[in-house]
Protein backbone atom coordinates (compact mmCIF):
# COMPACT_ATOMS: atom_id res chain seq x y z
CA UNK A 1 0.00 0.00 0.00
CA UNK A 2 1.74 3.43 -1.54
CA UNK A 3 1.38 6.15 0.61
CA UNK A 4 0.16 9.45 -1.09
CA UNK A 5 2.30 12.63 0.99
CA UNK A 6 1.71 15.18 -0.87
CA UNK A 7 -2.43 15.05 -0.70
CA UNK A 8 -2.27 17.21 2.58
CA UNK A 9 0.06 20.05 1.51
CA UNK A 10 -1.72 20.21 -1.89
CA UNK A 11 -5.13 20.15 -0.28
CA UNK A 12 -3.91 22.97 2.15
CA UNK A 13 -2.33 25.08 -1.27
CA UNK A 14 -5.87 24.55 -2.54
CA UNK A 15 -7.55 25.98 0.52
CA UNK A 16 -5.52 28.68 0.80
CA UNK A 17 -5.52 29.95 -2.13
CA UNK A 18 -9.43 29.25 -2.47
CA UNK A 19 -9.51 31.22 0.67
CA UNK A 20 -7.54 34.24 -0.70
CA UNK A 21 -10.12 34.18 -3.90
CA UNK A 22 -12.30 34.54 -1.87
CA UNK A 23 -11.96 37.27 0.40
CA UNK A 24 -10.39 39.51 -2.95
CA UNK A 25 -13.09 38.68 -4.44
CA UNK A 26 -15.53 39.87 -1.73
CA UNK A 27 -13.91 43.60 -0.97
CA UNK A 28 -12.62 44.14 -4.77
CA UNK A 29 -15.62 42.56 -6.50
CA UNK A 30 -16.01 39.98 -9.67
CA UNK A 31 -12.87 41.78 -11.47
CA UNK A 32 -10.25 41.25 -8.14
CA UNK A 33 -8.18 40.61 -10.80
CA UNK A 34 -7.39 43.57 -12.49
CA UNK A 35 -6.72 45.04 -8.84
CA UNK A 36 -4.12 42.48 -8.11
CA UNK A 37 -2.45 43.38 -11.61
CA UNK A 38 -2.36 46.83 -10.85
CA UNK A 39 -0.92 45.91 -7.40
CA UNK A 40 1.84 43.28 -9.15
CA UNK A 41 2.82 46.52 -11.44
CA UNK A 42 3.51 48.78 -8.77
CA UNK A 43 5.64 46.36 -7.34
CA UNK A 44 7.41 45.92 -10.61
CA UNK A 45 7.65 49.59 -11.29
CA UNK A 46 9.35 49.79 -8.13
CA UNK A 47 11.73 47.38 -8.48
CA UNK A 48 12.68 48.07 -12.74
CA UNK A 49 13.02 51.87 -11.02
CA UNK A 50 15.09 50.19 -8.05
CA UNK A 51 16.88 48.05 -10.67
CA UNK A 52 17.54 51.06 -13.08
CA UNK A 53 19.09 53.76 -10.41
CA UNK A 54 20.99 50.49 -8.84
CA UNK A 55 22.88 49.84 -12.17
CA UNK A 56 23.41 53.47 -12.57
CA UNK A 57 25.23 54.06 -9.05
CA UNK A 58 22.71 56.55 -8.68
CA UNK A 59 20.31 54.67 -5.66
CA UNK A 60 18.37 56.79 -2.79
CA UNK A 61 16.32 55.78 -0.29
CA UNK A 62 14.48 58.89 -0.37
CA UNK A 63 13.59 58.22 -3.93
CA UNK A 64 12.31 54.97 -3.43
CA UNK A 65 10.29 55.72 -0.40
CA UNK A 66 9.25 59.11 -2.92
CA UNK A 67 8.01 56.40 -5.11
CA UNK A 68 6.34 53.98 -2.43
CA UNK A 69 4.12 57.09 -1.50
CA UNK A 70 3.30 57.53 -5.54
CA UNK A 71 2.41 54.82 -5.18
CA UNK A 72 -0.05 54.71 -2.40
CA UNK A 73 -1.40 58.01 -3.66
CA UNK A 74 -2.23 55.64 -6.67
CA UNK A 75 -4.30 53.34 -4.90
CA UNK A 76 -6.14 56.70 -2.99
CA UNK A 77 -7.16 57.95 -6.40
CA UNK A 78 -8.83 54.42 -7.43
CA UNK A 79 -10.85 54.36 -4.02
CA UNK A 80 -11.96 57.94 -4.53
CA UNK A 81 -12.75 57.50 -8.73
CA UNK A 82 -14.97 54.24 -7.46
CA UNK A 83 -16.22 56.32 -4.11
CA UNK A 84 -17.84 58.98 -5.72
CA UNK A 85 -18.92 56.88 -8.63
CA UNK A 86 -20.63 55.00 -5.57
CA UNK A 87 -21.64 58.21 -3.79
CA UNK A 88 -22.98 59.61 -7.41
CA UNK A 89 -25.14 56.33 -7.88
CA UNK A 90 -27.09 56.78 -4.57
CA UNK A 91 -27.42 60.58 -5.23
CA UNK A 92 -29.21 59.29 -8.67
CA UNK A 93 -31.12 56.77 -6.91
CA UNK A 94 -32.66 59.83 -4.49
CA UNK A 95 -33.10 61.81 -6.87
CA UNK A 96 -34.54 58.98 -9.21
CA UNK A 97 -32.20 59.50 -12.18
CA UNK A 98 -29.95 56.87 -13.34
CA UNK A 99 -26.47 57.56 -12.68
CA UNK A 100 -24.70 53.89 -12.67
CA UNK A 101 -22.85 55.09 -15.85
CA UNK A 102 -20.17 57.04 -13.64
CA UNK A 103 -18.88 53.54 -12.65
CA UNK A 104 -17.07 53.96 -15.55
CA UNK A 105 -15.15 56.61 -13.71
CA UNK A 106 -13.54 54.40 -11.22
CA UNK A 107 -12.36 51.84 -14.11
CA UNK A 108 -11.22 54.78 -16.77
CA UNK A 109 -8.77 55.63 -13.72
CA UNK A 110 -7.46 51.98 -13.15
CA UNK A 111 -7.26 51.21 -16.83
CA UNK A 112 -5.35 54.73 -17.28
CA UNK A 113 -3.42 53.97 -14.52
CA UNK A 114 -1.91 50.68 -15.40
CA UNK A 115 -1.58 52.18 -18.97
CA UNK A 116 1.42 54.46 -16.40
CA UNK A 117 2.73 51.88 -14.96
CA UNK A 118 3.32 49.70 -17.53
CA UNK A 119 5.40 52.75 -19.55
CA UNK A 120 7.31 53.22 -16.48
CA UNK A 121 8.43 49.84 -16.19
CA UNK A 122 9.03 49.88 -19.36
CA UNK A 123 10.88 53.20 -19.23
CA UNK A 124 13.33 51.70 -16.40
CA UNK A 125 14.13 48.71 -18.97
CA UNK A 126 15.08 51.36 -21.52
CA UNK A 127 16.95 53.81 -18.79
CA UNK A 128 19.09 50.51 -17.72
CA UNK A 129 20.07 49.63 -21.29
CA UNK A 130 17.61 46.93 -22.15
CA UNK A 131 16.06 46.63 -25.49
CA UNK A 132 12.82 46.68 -25.40
CA UNK A 133 10.56 46.02 -28.35
CA UNK A 134 9.01 48.63 -30.22
CA UNK A 135 5.69 46.98 -30.61
CA UNK A 136 5.57 47.21 -27.16
CA UNK A 137 6.10 50.90 -26.59
CA UNK A 138 3.61 51.92 -29.46
CA UNK A 139 0.53 49.34 -28.38
CA UNK A 140 1.33 50.77 -24.75
CA UNK A 141 1.00 54.90 -26.72
CA UNK A 142 -2.29 53.56 -28.99
CA UNK A 143 -3.98 52.11 -25.45
CA UNK A 144 -3.32 55.51 -23.79
CA UNK A 145 -4.97 57.07 -26.67
CA UNK A 146 -7.87 55.20 -26.41
CA UNK A 147 -8.46 55.78 -22.73
CA UNK A 148 -7.33 58.92 -22.46
CA UNK A 149 -9.42 60.30 -25.86
CA UNK A 150 -12.02 61.84 -24.11
CA UNK A 151 -9.66 63.61 -21.75
CA UNK A 152 -7.98 64.94 -24.30
CA UNK A 153 -10.87 66.30 -26.81
CA UNK A 154 -12.02 68.45 -23.27
CA UNK A 155 -8.60 69.48 -23.07
CA UNK A 156 -8.01 71.11 -26.97
CA UNK A 157 -12.37 72.56 -26.42
CA UNK A 158 -10.77 74.81 -23.36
Amino acid sequence: MKMNYAAPIIDGYNAAVGTIVAVLSYILGEHWLLFVAFLMLNVADWLTGWMKSRMAGKENSMAGWKGVLKKLGYWLMIMVAFGASAVFIEIGKTIGIDLGITTLLGWFVLASLIINEIRSILENFVEAGYNVPTILIKGLEVADKVVNQEHKEEEEKE
